[in-house]
């Protein structure tokens, strides 16, 4: 029951927002008294934490299939940015721009884990693109790394509306790929460029 609340709730988070979902709301939608609910988690903020850490690991199984298909290190960044896209598409603000305005706290402990596994996640696909030709061999790795998700959580953290959000990520990745890109490596990224709309 526990796990079916979590992800019950982590839903309607993710598409009316953390602040508007109440624990009422949760227990009418899955048609259960609040006092079941309660059991579990003594608070709200105890379910959006728990929720977070399911969802962050949701995501990163989702990353981690994706490298698995073994694209090419631009086309795997763009499918990463499909998978994003597929997965907020229902909600209207920013998840994370929602927890950094209304739970700090939680914020402050998403960043954290996100970086840790961004800095993972962005430097095996950079070597990859070097190894494959696509980015340029004497690119400094880790100011790369740095920049891209600076931007990135930038974006997140001050955009308040998802579509713009996706908008943004996109001409993000764009700016970094382009940063590091050899002539082979803009070619694909012309290539994914026209093959992912905005």
């Amino acid at each position: 029951m526990k796990e079916k609340i979590i992800s019950k709730a982590t839903e309607l988070f993710l598409k009316l927002g953390f602040k508007s979902v109440t624990m009422d709301d949760i227990a009418c939608e899955m048609c259960i008294s609040k006092k079941t609910i309660y059991k579990y988690f003594c608070n709200k903020e105890l379910l959006i934490k728990e929720g977070t850490i399911i969802f962050h690991e949701k995501i990163h199984q989702g990353i981690s299939a994706i490298i698995a298909e073994n694209h090419n290190a631009i086309a795997e960044n763009f499918e990463i940015r499909k998978m994003f896209k597929e997965m907020f598409q229902s909600s209207d603000t920013s998840p994370i721009y929602q927890l950094k305005k209304h739970y700090p706290e939680i914020h402050e402990s998403v960043l954290s884990r996100e970086i840790a596994e961004c800095n993972t996640v962005f430097k095996l696909n950079i070597e990859k693109g070097i190894e494959q030709g696509l980015y340029r061999k004497n690119i400094n790795v880790e100011n790369c790394i740095k920049f891209y998700y600076t931007l990135i959580f930038s974006i997140n953290e001050t955009t308040k509306l998802e579509n713009e959000v996706f908008k943004l990520e996109i001409q993000a990745l764009e700016y970094h790929t382009r940063a590091m890109a050899t002539p082979e490596g803009i070619i694909e990224l012309e290539k994914q460029l026209e093959n992912h709309t905005i």
